[in-house]
Parts: structure tokens; sequence; C-alpha cells
């Protein structure tokens, strides 16, 4: 596995990737409807080159194949970890986010923070955040919970 920062030859590869993780995602645990307002179909190949342009998340490269990204915004704010359905259990996502530590602490960021989904709550929870909230969205009509978590690094501000 080789984690790289996002390059532009990645994009359509990253929009599919987090329409498959989502939508792979076992319907007790998200509805159909619920799947569909989080990551809609027809995806969106314009807004998703933009969004990337401007996260430039970090990829988890296996056999010349996005299995994974994450994203780090400037201010310690974690926007999605997503792991492909054909490469989960494998690592992919811990790799991820200890690269993603490892630049947050090169960067003095003393907070991370992130609104865990229920399948990536326990992930968070494992490395040390704690729950500050418990959120309703609404999409399309249509209601997302997620959880706002938060980690101190320990480091000065």
């Amino acid at each position: 596995m080789k984690i790289q920062t996002y390059s532009e030859e990645w994009g359509k590869e990253v929009a599919d990737l987090f329409y498959q993780s989502v939508h792979g995602i076992d319907s007790g645990v998200y509805s159909v409807e619920e799947k569909q307002a989080w990551a809609p179909a027809p995806i969106n190949y314009d807004l998703w080159s933009e969004r990337l342009r401007v996260k430039k998340p970090y990829l988890a490269i296996i056999d010349n194949r996005v299995a994974g990204f994450i994203e780090l915004d400037s201010d310690g704010h974690i926007d999605c970890t997503y792991t492909h359905p054909d490469f989960q259990g494998r690592g992919v996502a811990s790799s991820l986010y200890e690269y993603l530590i490892a630049q947050a602490k090169k960067a003095g960021m003393a907070r991370l923070y992130v609104e865990a989904s229920h399948i990536a709550l326990p992930f968070f929870e494992k490395r040390g955040f704690s729950l500050i909230k418990k959120n309703a969205l609404q999409r399309d009509g249509v209601t997302l919970v997620n959880f706002s978590m938060e980690k101190h690094l320990g480091l000065p501000r």
C-alpha cells in the first residue's frame, strides 16, 4: 500500500469509491433512501473534481487502484474517510489515519475533529476521539445522523 497526496488522475476513481463505499453499507444501518441522500446517483463528477482539487485528500493506492482516501483541512477537520468495499478489513483506513496524524503533527495541529457516521464512530472512538454530540442533518428531505467528535493531540497551541 502506498499513501500519496491526491492528483487529478485519480478524481473519477475517488468519486466512484465514495459512492460505492456509501452504497455498500448494510441497509440495516442506513436505509436505501439515506444512502441515496448521502451519495446521490448519478455521481456529479464536476462537483467532485472541484472538491478534490481544493481538499487534496490523502489516497491509499493498492495494485494501482484507490483503496481509500482521507481528508484533512488546515483547521484539523477530518472531512472524509472512506475505504473501497473491495479493500475493507485490510488496514486501509488505519494506514490513512496514521499518515494523517503524522501530517497533522508536522503542521502543529493541536486538535482534530470529525463528523462520524454510525459506521465510522467506532473507528474514531478506538483512536481516542471523544463524542461531543449527535447531529441530525436534512438532505433532500431525508434525515441523516452523524456524530461530532474530537481528539486533542497534546501539542502546544
